[in-house]
């Protein structure tokens, strides 16, 4: 069973070993003469506005997890629409099932005010 495997683990040997020793040579062989221009960070060119350590509000996590877990929800209709007619009343229903259930939870998100941006 291990020959079946082997050529991938070559592989993924072979793109280690290449990561890390072009990693290794750029910093063996190329320039390092830090200065504090370089060493600053960079804002397209715009100077900066706050230092890069600023927190952000809670408000922003939500809203960017809330975010990708409605989004991640709304990939699932894909496969149901290519699916529907071989599901049938099955199909449908159990995906209203789902989307009854997504609007319960929006609604719920929406109520305790995590939409708000204040």
């Amino acid at each position: 069973m291990l020959e079946n495997y082997l050529p991938i683990l070559v592989l993924i040997g072979i793109a280690f070993a290449f990561a890390v020793g072009t990693v290794v040579a750029s910093r063996l062989i190329g320039p390092n003469k830090p200065t504090d221009v370089k060493l600053a960070p960079y804002e397209c060119g715009m100077p900066l506005l706050s230092s890069a350590q600023d927190r952000f509000s809670i408000k922003f996590y939500i809203i960017a997890m809330l975010f990708i877990l409605f989004d991640i929800e709304a990939v699932f209709l894909y496969p149901w629409a290519v699916m529907f007619k071989r599901l049938g009343v099955f199909g449908f229903v159990e995906m209203g099932v789902f989307i009854i259930i997504l609007l319960v939870g929006f609604v719920y998100v929406w109520k305790k005010g995590a939409l708000e941006w204040e």
